[in-house]
């Protein structure tokens, strides 16, 4: 049953935490093997966070998930403007002053 503090990458067996170091090297060679952008595991982790940032979760609701306590923390590391909500803030405005 999922907790709250739950590894996310545990050993079938004995539902132990696998070390970092492994996870990446796994996730390594799957890139290499399919030409895909090299990416380390904590990657996964700002890029779905930028994703709740781009679909419109507030600041307070992101920090919640990622379970900060100081908002700066959530502010500096994790608040990355992407590529399409730069494309979105000229339209953005226009709808707000009604152009």
């Amino acid at each position: 049953m999922f907790q709250k503090k739950q590894f996310c990458f545990t050993d079938d067996v004995h539902n132990t935490f696998l070390y970092l170091n492994f996870m990446n090297d796994k996730l390594n060679k799957i890139c290499k093997k399919n030409n895909f952008k090299k990416i380390k595991v904590h990657g996964f982790r700002h890029t779905h966070y930028s994703l709740l940032f781009e679909s419109g979760f507030t600041i307070q609701e992101v920090q919640d998930r990622l379970g900060h306590s100081d908002l700066k923390t959530t502010m500096n590391i994790y608040a990355h403007v992407t590529e399409k909500q730069k494309e979105n803030v000229g339209n953005k405005f226009a709808k707000y002053v009604n152009f």
